[in-house]
């Protein structure tokens, strides 16, 4: 009875999340990571909405596990820049507005991403470049089959396989810093794409930079492609 209180109390500050089984026993930064990975999804999916209010409890119940792992987790999406936790007033989902995408974001990704484009070039594998061809070919299935969340998801991964390859470590550690707001404006603006074929095209682009060795092409194919976006996607922020 108890249980049943608890469970409607926090059922509609909950409802954003997933189905989700109990969590299985095990150690707490294991389970610290599954309740985090969950949370991530939710948020960067939208289906747990800016302002929306978390409580420890909410979530352990939720998600059938203790409070331990849940206040770890909240910590984690905190340092993400995915939630924000007030005293006594417990923790909201921040949205990614307009401004932090135009001013914040794109800037750093632009002189990160180019810089990092840049020193992969030379590193690139046959298999590398099958590799990043393969993520295109789902980014063009993903846009033929309106997936706006795949195909967003296809999209960092092709920048962070890019970034990785670069072999750059400090780069990498940025992009990952930030990788979650991306996902999260991502994800947000996916599915207000006006073709979304065209995203699939600007990778096709970025590769036959990359093959072509012509550094100033490549640096106009980043800056194009990550000042790209799309009119009418809505701002959380008002």
């Amino acid at each position: 009875m108890i249980v049943d209180k608890v469970r409607s109390c926090y059922a509609p500050a909950m409802s954003g999340l997933p189905p989700f089984p109990p969590l299985p026993a095990a150690s707490l930064a294991s389970r610290r990571e599954t309740v985090a990975d969950a949370l991530r999804e939710a948020i960067t999916s939208g289906r747990l909405q800016a302002g929306q209010k978390l409580t420890e409890s909410g979530v352990a119940d939720h998600l059938g596990t203790s409070r331990a792992p849940v206040r770890e987790a909240l910590r984690q999406l905190e340092q993400e820049g995915l939630v924000i936790s007030y005293p006594y007033r417990g923790t909201e989902v921040l949205g990614v507005s307009q401004e932090e995408i135009e001013n914040v974001l794109v800037p750093v990704r632009i002189s990160l991403e180019k810089f990092a484009f840049r020193k992969a070039m030379p590193r690139l594998t046959d298999a590398d470049y099958a590799h990043l061809q393969s993520l295109v070919r789902t980014m063009e299935e993903a846009a033929e089959a309106a997936d706006a969340a795949l195909l967003a998801d296809e999209d960092i991964r092709f920048h962070e396989a890019v970034v990785t390859l670069s072999g750059q470590q400090h780069c990498l550690q940025i992009w990952r810093s930030i990788q979650p707001r991306v996902r999260a404006y991502f994800r947000r603006d996916a599915s207000h794409y006006s073709d979304a074929a065209v995203v699939a095209e600007q990778h096709r682009e970025l590769i036959h930079a990359l093959r072509a060795g012509d550094e100033q092409a490549l640096d106009r194919a980043v800056t194009a492609h990550i000042n790209t976006h799309f009119k009418g996607a809505p701002d959380p922020s008002e």
